[in-house]
């Protein structure tokens, strides 16, 4: 048989042969559930394959094949890639050039996903020198076959040329700088079981710095060389099987490489292991939320873990005199690093536990915990006990942690990152790692209480004054601000127990007010605080704030300005917690704006229509003489404008319409004006004509081709029966030329109302993968408004493409006449309030089938 032929017989026999074991091995896995028997098996596989394939080949005897990486260190992850170095002795000639390239692709045609490289020792040496990741890589270079004396020769070059202290300072940056690409938190919804902190990455940083620095090669040596306790070494072994069986499961489910946990795959990872969802209705929990709390869990023990071992092998690499300054008899200032004066400090006196934190606060240049501190805390975690809750000592120990001037948000993250903090509040243990599935928090519930916190915090520190000026000068003036860190704390703890969280809060909240000795006063305000955290925003924005009774309703629930103030720095803060989509110029707006109106009612002023309406109309006139219009230009237009148009815009939009309409609004025409939105990002679009059935879903259509959002509507009728309508619209890329875009919108819009061509038919947009993993069940509530004279139509659904003219479309159809539209997108969710009226709506079974109709289109 010709050469050619015997090889590529050699050749589809290994690819059967590697085919068939991996079967056997996948078959296996899923049978016993053991992922390094699977790593191990599929390296094993692979070894034997190549060294096969390297015969069949036939490189010259002075070459090696060596397996570097992931593979190198002898696992393979059934999808990741095989990293290979094929180490020569001198350049390859073109005989060995040719061969090497036959064996690549020999490689690539068994079905191996090769990362491959080609070196001399030289070479790999000059590589390692310039690049952190290939003398990480030759770190744990393995032989598969070839010639061994070369390799060992490899070896040899390579230690002596290592410098570990570069090593570790290299690789500390580099893990520094992942982490920051994941935001520095282990709690994505989403992480990556590799890459994220607390990952499988985490833990081979500090195996790599270990081998480098000669100190041991696993986890039981380092814990021999007294790095790491017995206790600890088995937790991480633990925690690092468990995040190679996700990851194993990650790439058995999606049929490739994929280490990311995103919320498409966590339900089936979460089945494959056996959970179950629990529970049914608002009680239920989801399988996926008990994998995803196992997940953060453990997480959070290697970040917490990991943390001390690179401290304890940096002081071996680094060793420098320790200067202990003592700032109590229990603690040592040591090279900026707070120390325990004895080893037996936290279990000795179990108060100690919480007074490091309180030192903390109180030595701002304090920059963290000896790696001796650190262990001896996370250790002492289980001194915390119902006695020692009850402890008034440590008690008044962790009110001053509250109270503490600095350094507040520091002390709570690292009590939650030592379990400190959710032993010392139960509860609050209770939602560490817990999900949340309302399609607008991207933090668990315990990291968005404490990005609530850090954003209160944030009101009270001057280099922040900027962010939120009038925020800053609310809280400036706030008795006690430390209550509202304690509202904070508690306005979720009680998310996922089933019921209102904001209801079952409230006692969590007293019983900790009444334990801590606050006041009772002070108690109502947190208790207020916690069971009514959602109000204002919910006002805000499904609310008509030009309505009298709406505000009168909202300062009765409020009662005074401390209550009001309190309650709308907690919302802007917890808003604000939720996700970087969720808080724009315009939802700051509506909260300022409810918060004035109601500031001058609770201050005896009552919310008189009349007194608003002279007030805006004077402060819109003194800014169009500035316009430099004639005093009488605004009189014909605005003897066309009802007191609710005055009501509904401010002083500022009632002086940009007048100046654009005042002497155009007789002339039978269409009118469309843009403008720069006055607040925040996006567009403020007015529209003047006659008015007509379809007009709000005409509109509607236009900016749904264009993928422009609507964030707000203000829909308006004259007296001579013509539409006066504002949107606030908003688009990625409008910043980069919106004075083209401007220009586009008044032109196109202008055209189509003159066109009066057909209204397209509704599109269903496609849903985000968030969406589709966690559907909404769509909601329609139609109710007369409390005058009766007109409707509340509230919607709530997943949002996606179209979704607001899809819905116009189907008020045109039942010729429902739109008021005012409250556009609220709250991350991958919508709900929307429109004020509607129409002769339609006095019939039971019209609006029966009007809000069927509506579900319809919401529908996914």
């Amino acid at each position: 048989m010709p050469a050619a032929a015997l090889k590529k017989q050699s050749r589809d026999l290994l690819k059967q042969r590697l085919k068939a074991e991996r079967a056997l091995l996948i078959a296996a896995f899923r049978a016993d559930g053991k992922p390094e028997k699977l790593l191990r098996g599929l390296r094993h596989s692979v070894d034997e394959v190549l060294s096969e394939a390297w015969q069949t080949i036939g490189l010259p005897a002075s070459t090696a094949l060596v397996g570097v990486g992931g593979y190198g260190r002898g696992e393979l992850f059934p999808f990741s890639d095989v990293d290979l170095l094929i180490l020569l002795s001198e350049p390859a000639d073109a005989i060995t050039q040719a061969k090497l390239e036959e064996l690549v692709q020999m490689l690539w045609d068994l079905g191996l996903e090769i990362g491959s490289s080609i070196r001399t020792i030289d070479e790999c040496m000059s590589e390692s020198k310039a690049d952190i990741t290939v003398q990480t890589s030759l770190l744990e270079a393995r032989l598969v076959c070839g010639d061994a004396l070369l390799f060992e020769q490899l070896q040899e070059r390579y230690l002596e040329a290592l410098d570990p202290q570069a090593f570790f300072h290299a690789k500390a940056a580099e893990m520094r700088l992942r982490h920051a690409k994941y935001e520095d938190t282990a709690f994505s919804l989403e992480p990556n079981v590799k890459e994220s902190p607390g990952g499988l990455r985490d833990l081979q940083v500090i195996l790599w710095v270990a081998k480098a620095a000669g100190l041991a090669n696993s986890w039981s040596q380092l814990a021999t060389r007294g790095l790491i306790t017995q206790t600890e070494a088995r937790q991480l072994m633990e925690k690092e099987r468990a995040f190679k069986d996700i990851r194993v499961r990650l790439h058995l489910h999606a049929n490739r490489r994929e280490d990311r946990l995103v919320f498409d795959v966590q339900t089936p990872i979460a089945e494959s292991f056996g959970l179950k969802t629990t529970g049914e209705g608002i009680n239920a929990r989801r399988a996926s939320e008990y994998l995803m709390q196992r997940y953060y869990w453990a997480a959070k023990t290697v970040t917490q873990l990991n943390t001390i071992m690179l401290q304890n092998i940096e002081a071996q690499l680094f060793p420098e005199a320790n200067e202990a300054e003592a700032i109590n008899e229990r603690f040592n200032d040591v090279n900026g690093l707070i120390d325990i004066a004895h080893d037996d400090t936290f279990t000795r006196q179990p108060s100690t536990v919480l007074e490091v934190f309180v030192l903390m606060t109180g030595h701002p240049h304090l920059k963290g915990m000896t790696a001796r501190t650190m262990r001896a805390l996370w250790h002492a975690r289980f001194e915390i006990d119902a006695k020692f809750r009850e402890d008034p000592v440590n008690r008044a120990l962790f009110l001053r942690i509250l109270q503490a001037p600095v350094g507040l948000v520091h002390a709570l993250r690292r009590m939650n990152d030592t379990s400190i903090l959710g032993r010392y509040l139960p509860n609050f243990r209770r939602i560490v790692g817990q999900m949340q599935h309302d399609l607008f928090h991207v933090y668990t519930v315990d990291q968005h209480i404490l990005m609530v916190v850090r954003n209160m915090r944030r009101f009270t520190m001057t280099e922040h004054a900027h962010e939120y000026p009038f925020c800053s000068q609310l809280i400036a003036n706030f008795r006690k601000s430390w209550l509202l860190y304690v509202a904070a704390l508690f306005h979720d703890i009680a998310k996922g127990r089933g019921g209102d969280h904001s209801k079952l809060g409230t006692v969590d909240a007293a019983q900790f007010c009444e334990e801590h000795a606050i006041g009772s006063e002070d108690t109502e305000l947190v208790v207020f605080l916690v069971e009514n955290h959602l109000t204002m925003s919910q006002v805000a924005q499904k609310q008509d704030l030009s309505d009298p009774d709406v505000v009168e309703a909202f300062a009765k629930v409020v009662k005074d300005e401390r209550h009001l103030t309190a309650l709308y720095l907690l919302t802007v803060a917890d808003i604000r917690g939720t996700s970087p989509k969720v808080w724009n110029a315009w939802k700051a707006k509506l909260l300022e704006d409810l918060y004035r109106i109601t500031l001058r009612v609770l201050g005896g002023e009552p919310h008189s229509a009349d007194r608003e309406l002279k007030n805006r109309q004077e402060e819109a006139m003194a800014t169009l003489r500035l316009y430099g219009l004639p005093d009488i230009a605004h009189v014909d237009f605005w003897k066309q404008l009802d007191v609710a148009y005055f009501l509904r815009h401010d002083a500022s939009d009632i002086a940009w319409q007048t100046r654009c309409l005042w002497d155009k609004f007789n002339s039978g025409k269409p009118v469309v004006k843009c403008r720069l939105a006055p607040i925040g990002e996006g567009l403020q679009v007015a529209v003047y004509v006659k008015d007509q059935p379809d007009l709000f879903a005409r509109i509607c259509s236009y900016f749904d081709r264009k993928n422009f959002s609507i964030l707000d509507a203000k829909i308006h009728t004259t007296r001579h029966g013509y539409a006066l309508d504002t949107f606030m619209v908003t688009e990625q890329s409008f910043a980069k030329s919106y004075r083209d875009i401007i220009n586009l919108i008044e032109h196109e819009i202008c055209e189509l109302l003159t066109s009066q061509a057909p209204l397209p038919a509704p599109t269903r947009g496609r849903l985000s993968r968030l969406s589709r993993t966690f559907p909404i069940t769509p909601t329609v509530d139609l109710r007369p408004d409390e005058r009766g004279q007109y409707y509340l139509l509230s919607i709530a659904a997943n949002d996606r493409t179209g979704l607001l003219y899809a819905i116009a479309n189907v008020l045109t159809r039942y010729r429902i006449n739109l008021h005012t539209a409250k556009i609220m997108t709250l991350g991958e969710r919508v709900e929307d309030v429109f004020l509607v009226d129409g002769a339609v709506l006095n019939n039971a079974r019209n609006q029966i089938q009007l809000e069927t109709d509506l579900i319809d289109v919401l529908r996914v």
